[in-house]
């Protein structure tokens, strides 16, 4: 039986070609786009990546880095709302 756990990994390049794995958290929608939240899987990472996600759900779907900290912030407040609504534990 395959690991459940391994559908939850994602890996991108990023901008030095290496390969970085991170674990699927959820997908958002603000403002008439998707953006995707990721957990890096290196033990020494703290902070959850946001990207936006452009072609959702088709053979072609990429990530987009967000320059506007307004945009993250909102983003990673619908992230914990709906967090704290399933498991009723985050702050």
């Amino acid at each position: 039986m395959e690991n459940m756990e391994e559908d939850y990994i994602i890996t991108l390049t990023d901008q030095d070609g290496n390969d970085v794995d991170f674990e699927f958290l959820d997908v958002i929608d603000y403002k008439l786009k998707k953006y995707i939240v990721l957990l890096p899987t290196d033990e020494e990472a703290d902070e959850v990546v946001i990207l936006e996600v452009k072609n959702f759900d088709t053979d072609n779907e990429e990530y987009i880095g967000i320059d506007d900290q307004k945009t993250i912030e909102a983003v990673f407040a619908l992230f914990k709302q709906r967090i704290n609504e399933e498991f009723d534990f985050i702050d």
